[in-house]
């Protein structure tokens, strides 16, 4: 694909919803969100450590229902650059030296959501070099190019957006160093800055061949959920789960964290305003989270026996449901 290719894709198509979307910007992050003062480190409210997530708390494989499997495959193996770790008949997980990323389950009898329905925004897939992420832009964009929906640089991070086969939507993106981002009173400085695709890549794989790329470390960063209301989203993510707030827009869209991280979910009623309980569905099958130790899932299942929030526990995977039906497992970290 020539570099030029990229004059064609700045205005990403989706069958979502966009509103006034910059030909940059991505189109599922378009406000910006900024503090007024900057330090270097985050100066968050003070907790018990009770009641909040453990700082070593990250995100683990997103579970997807499938019309098609082998389709959806062949998208995060060959575009996404995920290699498949097992896969059967009914189940392909695909991820990066050994860790998961993408399960992904065969449901052909489903129908797919609403787009105003409650459930996944995007996975979000974190890449440790930028030359790691140009590697799998380049990728997906040469082979799939009209599932790109945008890029932008949110300050934190260099983020480019695409919407898999089926809808759903896929962030990748690379961290700048902790060192460079902004804090004030526990909020981390956001934004969507123009990042320009083909610099991007002329800056950072100039070779452009993909299929050189190594299968260097990735894991998902962090999950952004579509959600019927902020208020409810932030009594449960926060005051219940006990992840910490990082930033809010208004009744818009809320990020929240654990040990200091920009965001390891988000919450955004941009399409879904309103919306009650998901339906099953294609799309969205859960979100698993990980924790360090056996502690802090006993922790949390304190928590959330307190709120009285209907939970199943088998030893090692605590499940639960969010307020719009999004399933949630939580388990100790393994490797």
């Amino acid at each position: 694909m020539a570099l030029g290719t990229w004059d064609g894709l700045r205005q990403g198509r989706t069958e979502r919803p966009r509103q006034n979307a910059d030909v940059y910007a991505p189109t599922r992050m378009r406000v910006r969100m900024t503090t007024t003062s900057k330090s270097s480190t985050p100066t968050q409210e003070p907790s018990s450590g009770q009641d909040r997530l453990a700082a070593d708390t990250s995100m683990g494989a997103v579970s997807l229902r499938a019309a098609d499997l082998d389709a959806m495959t062949a998208y995060y193996r060959d575009a996404v650059t995920l290699s498949v770790l097992t896969q059967d008949g009914e189940r392909s997980v695909l991820g990066r030296q050994q860790t998961p990323i993408v399960i992904l389950e065969h449901a052909p009898e489903l129908r797919h959501a609403s787009a105003r329905q409650a459930g996944l925004f995007h996975t979000a897939i974190l890449f440790e070099t930028e030359r790691d992420l140009a590697a799998a832009v380049y990728s997906v964009a040469a082979r799939h190019p009209r599932s790109f929906t945008g890029s932008a640089d949110h300050l934190v991070s260099k983020a480019f957006y695409f919407d898999d086969p089926e809808g759903n939507g896929v962030e990748l993106y690379w961290d700048r160093d902790r060192t460079q981002w902004s804090w004030t009173h526990g909020l981390v400085e956001m934004a969507s800055l123009q990042l320009d695709p083909k610099t991007f890549l002329q800056q950072n794989h100039p070779q452009l061949d993909a299929t050189s790329a190594a299968p260097a470390p990735a894991s998902v960063g962090h999950v952004h959920l579509s959600v019927g209301d902020v208020t409810t989203a932030r009594q449960f993510y926060a005051d219940q789960l006990g992840f910490e707030v990082t930033n809010h827009f208004g009744p818009q869209a809320l990020f929240v964290s654990a040990g200091g991280y920009h965001h390891h979910m988000a919450m955004n009623t941009w399409n879904s305003a309103g919306a009650g309980r998901r339906q099953l569905t294609l799309g969205l099958g859960l979100v698993r989270i990980d924790v360090p130790t056996a502690d802090d899932l006993g922790a949390l299942g304190q928590r959330l026996g307190y709120s009285r929030v209907p939970t199943q526990d088998d030893g090692r995977i605590l499940g639960f449901d969010d307020p719009w039906s999004n399933r949630i497992e939580v388990a100790v970290k393994t490797g």
